[in-house]
């Protein structure tokens, strides 16, 4: 498989997974957890043979794709620790490295500890942000990682989902 092809591929995996999420908004038996595990799958043996896929291998949307894969990968943490790892070593400028603190946030929250930049939040009847590590220091880790200030990013995510 050529780099294009990954890209293609990667593009294409991102497309069935917001599919069958927006799909699922409007009906809950829509929703299917098989295509994140084909995903998961998938993208395992893209990085087993290529790495990570960096901005300049595959472009950014097919880079972002593959973290929106491990993103989604709820149901392999340690697959997501290996991704957040990659994310980690890449050069800051051939990722997005704000994946690097979503990432890293929901595999916290899966290990039942406190996310450290506040981007899950419980979509529960009370929509609010998860547990957050050292909230003092909040912002200046999010500007570090290249998001926004927490308050702005609260008041969207509630305009969005709350």
């Amino acid at each position: 498989m050529t780099h294009p092809q990954v890209k293609e591929l990667l593009v294409e995996l991102l497309l069935k997974d917001k599919k069958m999420r927006e799909d699922s908004l409007e009906s809950p038996a829509e929703w299917n957890g098989k295509i994140d595990i084909e995903n998961t799958k998938i993208l395992k043996q893209i990085i087993l043979k290529y790495g990570w896929p960096t901005i300049s291998m595959v472009g950014e949307e097919a880079s972002n794709a593959a973290w929106v894969i491990a993103q989604h990968a709820d149901h392999d943490i340690s697959f997501q620790k290996l991704c957040l790892t990659l994310l980690k070593q890449e050069d800051r400028r051939d990722i997005n490295i704000r994946n690097i603190a979503y990432l890293e946030d929901r595999i916290r929250i899966a290990e039942n500890r406190p996310q450290l930049y506040g981007t899950q939040f419980d979509d529960a009847d009370n929509f609010r942000p998860k547990s957050i590590e050292d909230s003092a220091n909040l912002d200046s880790r999010r500007e570090h990682m290249g998001l926004e200030p927490f308050d702005e990013y609260a008041e969207s995510m509630k305009r969005l989902f709350g």
